[in-house]
């Protein structure tokens, strides 16, 4: 159990956990390990190094590498320097990352040795960047982490956290326009703890490994180390996400608890050793960030044989929303395609373009109220006012309530795709063509036509070996859905563009087909 209590702000969980359980390991990475009081040290050390450097309470310190336990180190040591933590996407190129530590106006950056060319790349255009710290050494001309940090006192800094400071920033992926900075606070994460350990997915046991193995520069990923320490349990750390790997450290480690996107399940269900994996230790995998067909759900529990939670929930919402518990992953009940029933003490309705509530049933906007709602995006009024408004936080996700309570996702409402005048969702689609025996992963997309606006097209990866028609895939979805929401063309790829978090970038796969056109909608 959280003793929220004893530890109401994220900078307490080391010096919490350093008394209790002092020589359980809090974080495992590549062999390495850190005991929750080596934490409590090397947290102080992290923020009172923090500010030497003259980081003051609210600036902003950036993140960019891959996945390692140092990283909880200055986190924890920001939050005890009353800095925000901003963890930057991996995958974004030079000039995306140049605006995201200029839009923070970051003054310390850790930096991973992958990414050393492009600080060199971008280092004239960050003026408030001050100091630079390498996590992997090898620059003389910045300070390396491991030197920096033990070079430092070791006792608590003279700095008290308060409710509403900031204490991590993360940016939304900017699929869509530029990324905002999502402002989560202490008071956020308190709710967070508060509620997560009454749902059994999040309830860790001190001493448990917990695999955390999504980016740190995502909400779940933050999220899962977070939540670990807070119980005392222990965090194996991936590097990036490898199949071989997470196999390998389930067996190893006794893995208890594990979140993984779909896209990740599909890797897994689809690995060569999968069958020989020993799953036994596990009691609960936990999934979201994008929707998931009920044929991968269905092959991947009966594969690993453990209980599954679905989590939808957004940036915004520290992750949190709606989940769906293991008992209503028995298909008798009929909710394997909903993401689930409101968290305690949250709010969640389905409004219309007036932000009234829709009739159950009926398709609207999801809109979520909540104590672990954001404060804001960083620097951008006018973007909070608007996905504020009453109280609600409007996600833009489409979906609808059935008279049981479960909330069922259609989709983003900007991908929404009007055919002919009636409304279709691709992840409706998508679902009802992933069952297809030759279909390994699919996207469905709306393209110009002259006649309807727009029409459906599909695009699909076929399994290894398997070689399925057009005539085939569209056949197959209209047994499943009414033919106006079927595919009329369907394209075979190699792979789909995906963002860290598992989402299709439909952006990215509609843009040859309505290149050159001023409306991008039918």
């Amino acid at each position: 159990m959280i003793d929220v209590e004893a530890m109401p702000f994220i900078a307490d969980i080391p010096r919490v956990q350093a008394t209790r359980v002092p020589d359980n390991i809090a974080y495992w990475f590549e062999n390495a390990s850190t005991t929750f009081a080596e934490l409590e040290t090397r947290t102080n050390q992290v923020a009172n190094g923090l500010i030497s450097l003259g980081v003051e309470p609210g600036d902003r310190v950036a993140y960019l590498a891959k996945n390692t336990d140092v990283y909880y180190e200055m986190l924890f040591g920001c939050a005890k320097a009353r800095a925000v933590m901003t963890g930057v996407n991996t995958r974004l190129a030079a000039p995306e990352i140049q605006f995201i530590l200029s839009d923070a106006a970051a003054k310390v950056l850790f930096v991973g040795k992958d990414f050393y060319a492009i600080i060199d790349q971008i280092r004239d255009q960050l003026p408030d960047l001050q100091r630079i710290i390498t996590i992997d050494g090898d620059r003389e001309d910045w300070d390396y982490y491991t030197s920096w940090r033990n070079s430092k006192p070791n006792t608590a800094p003279d700095r008290t956290p308060l409710a509403d400071d900031d204490v991590i920033q993360l940016y939304t992926s900017g699929t869509t326009g530029r990324p905002k900075g999502v402002q989560l606070t202490n008071e956020n994460y308190r709710v967070l703890l508060e509620q997560a350990q009454t749902l059994d997915w999040a309830a860790y046991g001190a001493g448990e490994a917990v695999m955390n193995a999504m980016p740190l520069f995502h909400v779940a990923g933050v999220n899962v180390g977070i939540l670990t320490a807070a119980q005392g349990a222990k965090a194996v750390v991936l590097r990036d996400i490898d199949p071989t790997v997470i196999l390998k450290l389930v067996e190893e480690h006794r893995i208890a608890y594990a979140f993984w996107v779909p896209a990740v399940i599909l890797m897994l269900t689809q690995h060569p050793e999968i069958g020989k994996t020993d799953f036994s230790s596990m009691k609960v995998v936990s999934y979201g960030a994008s929707p998931i067909a009920e044929s991968l759900l269905l092959e991947a529990k009966e594969i690993m044989g453990v209980k599954f939670t679905q989590l939808y929930g957004l940036t915004e919402t520290v992750g949190a929303g709606t989940y769906l518990p293991p008992e209503a992953h028995d298909p008798a009940w009929g909710k394997l395609r909903s993401c689930g029933v409101p968290w305690p003490g949250a709010v969640v309705r389905c409004v219309d373009g007036d932000g009234n509530p829709v009739p159950t049933g009926e398709v609207g906007e999801i809109v979520i109220k909540a104590r672990f709602v954001m404060k804001g995006y960083w620097n951008r009024a006018d973007a909070t006012e608007d996905a504020i408004r009453n109280g609600f936080f409007h996600t833009g996700d489409a979906g609808y309530f059935d008279e049981d309570g479960f909330l069922y996702i259609h989709d983003r409402v900007k991908d929404m795709i009007v055919s002919g005048g009636e409304n279709v969702y691709p992840a409706e689609v998508e679902n009802a063509i992933f069952g297809h025996p030759g279909v390994a992963d699919v996207a469905v997309i709306g393209v110009p036509d002259e006649k309807w606006g727009e029409s459906v097209k599909a695009i699909i990866v076929p399994k290894p070996g398997e070689t399925p028609t057009a005539e085939d895939i569209i056949a197959w979805a209209k047994e499943r859905i009414a033919s106006y929401k079927c595919p009329k063309t369907v394209d075979i790829a190699t792979e789909l563009p995906r963002n860290p978090s598992g989402k299709i970038l439909r952006k990215d796969l509609r843009e040859p087909y309505w290149a050159g056109r001023d409306r991008r909608i039918g």
